[in-house]
């Protein structure tokens, strides 16, 4: 099976720090946009980064594994090599994590690494890998 590209449109209070940290802090390139909205390639994927000067980013958290996960999330699964080269890059850029990169599920089936952040609206991101991809959905 080939998986195809998602689209995900979600709100930011200001266009110029999106395009900054999307742009420039996650490296994902630019595509079509407007006075209101900025497309991007998100590691082949669209997302769209939509201008809502009064939106408000959630506020619930749900316990996995150990940590509070903040509602709404998205993100990407990606190769360990590429989650390690984010992780490093994130930081370097002194953006500070949610939740700081590790090992979740250690030794147990859908052992992964994830990482989280928040872009400058307060929308949560997270970023995972899984050493065995066919381990993704498994139960």
């Amino acid at each position: 099976m080939t998986l195809r590209p998602f689209h995900l449109a979600f709100p930011v209070h200001d266009l110029a720090a999106a395009r900054h940290f999307y742009g420039t802090v996650l490296r994902c390139e630019e595509g079509r946009s407007s006075d209101h909205w900025i497309d991007f390639n998100c590691y082949g994927h669209q997302i769209v980064a939509h201008l809502d000067p009064a939106g408000a980013p959630g506020a619930i958290h749900n316990a996995v594994d150990g940590h509070a996960v903040p509602v709404p999330h998205f993100g990407v699964v990606l190769t360990m090599p590429q989650w390690q080269e984010l992780a490093d890059h994130v930081q370097a850029s002194g953006i500070e994590f949610g939740i700081a990169p590790h090992i979740r599920f250690k030794g147990e089936v859908g052992e992964q690494a994830t990482m989280f952040f928040y872009d400058p609206s307060g929308n949560a991101l997270e970023f995972k890998a899984f050493a065995d991809d066919s381990s993704l959905f498994a139960a």
